[in-house]
């Protein structure tokens, strides 16, 4: 009866019904991502691209992004039992198309969902979570590219773990970020990670599956399966990428017809000296689509960067791209050099928050960005770029 009377009373009065003998408070947490500043642009463009480019940000990210954040709350909870649990919730803003879902930007709900971990004694790192979150979202910084990418609403495990090899399991539905509801496409993702091949060195595998629901496949587009195959090796900071895509490419969600992607991306960075680094990355992606618009990207992108003192920095980001059609006689490419003086909360390369001065300059030459609707030809742009930013970047 004291239960029943206590829950009545946090119903009537908006308390949040956790029985005070059950759960401790334990901690609360503001965290995201951000980035944010001014770019004034001098020539054609702001940023630049590649046309059909597949490689995410293929000239190079720095001083070449949209403006944005991703700001999330969370509160934990350890009970006396001693499994710990947490509620997270995460809106993130974004203007760009690039990131925006169709173009309209504004501020959406990207994460709500509650986990429980520490709750199985063979198991304590075995973490369990039900509702909306980033989902598989592995990531190449350089060219900020999610290489795969599920986030949606649904339930999985992390760490699981099998000896010698951890397992995380997913199955969630796509929803678009103002949406409640799923649009009737599945995803089922695993990865197999935590497996030590020698020294340094360490492999991950994934492997997902793409579907829908009888009610979504009466659209013709949905009626279709798809899924990916990824090996991730990693050596000292030094990744080796391999991903095939069928009927999808960065997503099961795409359940496209008649689409392969094959990917090959080898990145990492050495340290020259003590103020000293360079960060780099090559990637290549073949698309093999229906029509007539297959076609490669390849691209290469080096940053150098040099720290005059445990605040002060100054990197510089060459980048270079090119996609090549295969049944279309061209090729589009971009180059970019970018200079940027920062002021930084340390010296290391992960550093941040991070104040930015910085100038873009570079090229895109495409010979292909589309046919003309009347005449059937096939259109082309030159465009130049020279942009002078100041932006602050940080993550927390």
């Amino acid at each position: 009866m004291r239960a029943l009377k206590l829950i009545s009373v946090c119903i009537a009065v908006g308390l949040p019904m956790i029985s005070n003998s059950a759960f401790a408070d334990d901690d609360f947490r503001f965290f995201g991502y951000a980035r944010y500043g001014a770019a004034f642009q001098d020539s054609d463009e702001q940023r630049v691209t590649t046309a059909g480019a597949l490689n995410g940000n293929a000239t190079g990210r720095l001083g070449n992004e949209d403006n944005g954040g991703e700001f999330g709350l969370s509160k934990g909870y350890t009970s006396d039992l001693g499994d710990q649990w947490d509620i997270v919730v995460m809106f993130d803003h974004y203007s760009q198309e690039s990131w925006a879902q169709s173009g309209t930007g504004g501020v959406k709900v990207k994460k709500a969902y509650a986990s429980v971990t520490n709750f199985v004694d063979s198991q304590p790192e075995l973490k369990v979570w039900a509702g909306r979150d980033f989902h598989q979202r592995p990531q190449t910084g350089l060219n900020d590219y999610f290489w795969m990418t599920h986030d949606g609403q649904g339930a999985g495990f992390y760490n699981l773990n099998l000896g010698g090899a951890k397992l995380d399991f997913g199955a969630v539905g796509q929803v678009q970020s103002d949406l409640v509801d799923d649009n009737g496409k599945y995803a089922v993702t695993s990865k197999l990670h935590g497996i030590n091949l020698f020294d340094d060195a360490s492999v991950e595998f994934y492997a997902n599956y793409g579907f829908a629901s009888k009610k979504a496949q009466k659209q013709s587009y949905y009626n279709t399966r798809a899924y990916q195959l990824a090996a991730d090796f990693s050596m000292s900071g030094h990744h080796l990428l391999f991903r095939y895509a069928d009927n999808a490419k960065d997503s099961v969600f795409d359940l496209t017809k008649d689409q392969r992607a094959w990917l090959v991306s080898f990145n990492g960075a050495n340290n020259i000296s003590d103020q000293a680094a360079v960060e780099y990355l090559a990637a290549y992606q073949f698309l093999d689509v229906a029509g007539n618009e297959d076609r490669a990207n390849y691209n290469v992108i080096v940053r150098p960067t040099y720290n005059w003192d445990s605040i002060n920095s100054t990197w510089i980001e060459a980048g270079y791209s090119v996609v090549d059609y295969k049944d279309i006689n061209a090729k589009n490419s971009s180059w970019k050099v970018t200079f940027s003086q920062n002021i930084v909360i340390g010296s290391q390369l992960p550093a941040r928050p991070m104040l930015r001065f910085y100038t873009t300059l570079g090229k895109a030459d495409n010979e292909f960005i589309g046919f003309d609707s009347k005449t059937g030809n096939m259109q082309s742009s030159q465009l130049d770029t020279l942009t002078f930013g100041a932006m602050f970047e940080a993550w927390w």
